[in-house]
């Protein structure tokens, strides 16, 4: 495809208001203001007047089949939300459930111009499935609430991991990658998580956990910990040794924003969801000022309920302008880097997240004709600002429309409605 006359948010995130960018295969091989020499090879041409191209957005903590679950458990601090609703929810889900989750998280995160995502979940067959016929990308683990004390090897998931490795790492053209997950400290003993970090230190892969969520979890950490907050933990037991994605992080100090800036740990900020819940707010300032590598999460929807992304962008830009009383905090390029190039490094995706020649072909194009569009006199406020995940009118993940203007490339969104309807009901039903 040859997109022409379309304005973009370069590699940089400045604004260029009239260019052509081709794409060749998977990747961006054209950016000039001058159409290429050879237009004519590109194929189909793409209108853009009118149009904004932005880098496809990375959602970098999410649990996909949740969808199921939306609307369902309301108004309930994180334990009590786990314990008294998810749970027991969860435990009556069918893998052919988790598939059609899958499929409407994905045909939702598509429509909003989301690209790839990290999920943590069940049923990792049944979702690389959905992934792989949505045309999206995902970095997927297999959960696990290791409660009893015995080590890793012992639990059926560790021999599901090896072969979920073997058989689904790399597939779909690389679009699906394994890692591997801890759920929290609370939720797992410390033979388990060792011996995971050993397994993802062997064999090259990344970890996905949830860190400092609440401030109950602090302080219970610390106390089965001799004074360790669960950052300090992690990170003694070399978990922030190997490439890690470290999902809220709400609840850090000082020393914890050390170890995380030391060790490069990827923090999966999920503003809206933490806020739902009455989690609190991450010091995302502090870690921005800092350097550390924060990344953007929908999270579930059972705590967030929808899968626009550019709604979680929104309150990263907001909230914490006014939580410090300081309007400069937190700049809109910085949210955008967030939710776009920190997101595809923190599942290991090099060549991704940048509108840059020789990157791969993720991109989201908005219809900026709208009122709220106007004047574009800083465009990138407009974006986090002023623009929504409604105004995408097509999404491109490795040089494939799999969104554009109401219709799903891989998708029957009509099916897949009814059968997450159906399936909804049906477990409500069973508790």
């Amino acid at each position: 495809m040859l997109f022409k006359d379309i304005a973009i948010l370069d590699e940089d995130f400045n604004y260029c208001p009239s260019v052509y960018v081709g794409v060749s295969g998977d990747t961006i091989d054209y950016i000039g203001t001058d159409a290429p020499e050879n237009a004519a090879d590109y194929g189909r041409v793409y209108d853009g007047a009118g149009k904004l191209m932005v880098p496809g957005l990375y959602n970098a903590h999410a649990h996909a089949p949740m969808t199921l679950l939306r609307g369902y458990a309301e108004n309930l601090p994180l334990q009590r939300w786990l314990e008294e609703k998810c749970w027991p929810f969860e435990g009556k889900m069918t893998p052919e459930d988790n598939y059609w989750a899958t499929l409407l998280a994905c045909a939702e995160m598509a429509r909003y111009g989301v690209v790839s995502f990290s999920d943590m979940y069940y049923a990792t067959p049944e979702r690389a499935k959905a992934v792989t016929e949505a045309g999206m990308k995902a970095n997927l683990c297999e959960g696990l609430l290791a409660f009893e004390p015995k080590p890793y090897s012992e639990y059926p998931i560790c021999a599901q991991n090896e072969e979920y490795v073997r058989t689904l790492h790399g597939s779909a053209n690389g679009r699906i990658r394994m890692d591997y997950n801890i759920h929290a400290e609370y939720t797992s003993n410390q033979q388990v998580c060792e011996d995971i970090i050993q397994i993802v230190k062997d064999k090259g892969l990344r970890l996905h956990v949830h860190v400092s969520e609440t401030e109950k979890e602090v302080r219970e950490c610390r106390e089965r910990h001799d004074g360790m907050s669960p950052v300090e933990y992690f990170a003694n037991i070399g978990a922030f040794d190997i490439p890690c994605t470290a999902a809220h992080c709400v609840w850090v100090d000082d020393a914890d924003m050390d170890i995380l800036q030391d060790k490069g740990v990827f923090v999966a900020n999920n503003p809206v969801s933490n806020m739902k819940l009455g989690s609190g707010f991450a010091p995302i300032p502090k870690m921005l000022q800092r350097n550390i590598n924060v990344c953007v999460g929908s999270d579930g929807m059972a705590s967030n309920n929808n899968h626009n992304l550019f709604s979680d962008l929104y309150v990263m830009g907001l909230i914490y302008k006014g939580s410090t009383l300081d309007p400069a905090v937190v700049e809109p390029a910085q949210v955008l880097r967030a939710a776009t190039r920190t997101g595809a490094l923190s599942q290991g995706r090099e060549d991704c997240g940048l509108i840059r020649e020789g990157f791969k072909a993720d991109v989201a194009v908005l219809d900026v004709t709208g009122p709220q569009w106007c004047p574009m006199t800083q465009p990138i406020y407009n974006v986090v600002f002023a623009g929504d995940g409604s105004d995408v009118v097509l999404t491109m993940c490795d040089g494939e429309v799999i969104y554009e203007d109401g219709q799903w490339t891989g998708i029957d969104l009509e099916r897949v409605k009814a059968e997450v309807s159906q399936r909804a009901n049906r477990i409500i039903s069973e508790l």
